[in-house]
């Protein structure tokens, strides 16, 4: 019995101290944003890594994602003869909610993961040491930049997504199953208002901060060899996942 709660009490204490070292790693990122010399040619590079190449990606499920609700939320509708409720429903759904979580987890797939084994790879290979060898700050020269880029580019991303799943949703209601394109349109200007939008900035702008913090935590402080950096890939992604989605819960009870 001693040895069970010895453990669990270990198990509690690394839990803890992991909570403490990545909230720390977090506030330090932050406060280097504000501090000069500003690496805008990093940042944009980022910007480019982490939103222009994860477009095609945001485009393919943004597309299937408003197909898929358009048709499921069409077929529940009809049951109750609301059917002219199609256009909100769909644009409702894909705004507060589908837009940013998913958004934030097709990024955390595509490019969490490399900047997670990218990083790690430059701590397995000593070049982060090296930076600390030149007095450079590796967290201002890796992380922020990956920050900074993940706070603008998951606003926009989660904006495209919206508008192609809305139209996902616009061309399985309309050209498949009849509803009228002016009612698809109209009824939203009745039923969304610039909260519903800025809801879904709030929450994607939050998981741009999540999902760039994990995966550059994880690689900054991964194990050594291959076996870690696999192992640091792994937690970081599905950390990130799990994160989002508790924070959703938590971000709309707040916001609703």
């Amino acid at each position: 019995m001693v040895t069970m709660l010895r453990a669990l009490g270990s198990w509690a204490l690394s839990i803890l101290k992991e909570m403490g070292s990545m909230a720390i790693f977090l506030l330090n990122s932050l406060y280097l944003i504000f501090i000069p010399p500003f690496k805008h040619r990093l940042l944009l590079r980022q910007i480019r890594f982490i939103g222009v190449m994860s477009v095609m990606v945001i485009l393919l499920t943004g597309a299937f994602t408003g197909m898929v609700l358009g048709l499921q939320v069409f077929y529940t509708l009809r049951k109750f003869g609301s059917e002219a409720l199609l256009g909100p429903a769909v644009a409702l759904s894909l705004i507060r909610e589908l837009g940013p979580v998913l958004s934030a987890l097709m990024v955390t797939g595509r490019a969490g993961s490399a900047l997670t084994a990218e990083i790690g790879i430059m701590r397995i290979s000593e070049q982060i040491d090296a930076l600390f060898s030149m007095a450079l700050n590796p967290i201002k020269y890796l992380i922020v930049p990956n920050i900074l880029a993940g706070i603008i580019v998951f606003p926009l991303l989660t904006a495209i997504f919206d508008v192609i799943g809305i139209y996902g949703g616009y061309f399985v209601g309309v050209k498949l199953l009849g509803i009228s394109s002016g009612t698809y349109f109209y009824e939203m200007k009745n039923f969304i208002d610039m909260e519903d939008i800025m809801i879904g900035i709030y929450k994607s702008l939050s998981f741009g901060i999540i999902v760039t913090w994990v995966c550059c935590y994880k690689g900054f402080y991964t194990g050594y060899g291959a076996e870690g950096v696999s192992k640091a890939t792994t937690e970081a992604v599905v950390m990130s996942s799990i994160l989002v989605l508790i924070w959703d819960y938590f971000l709309g009870s707040v916001l609703l």
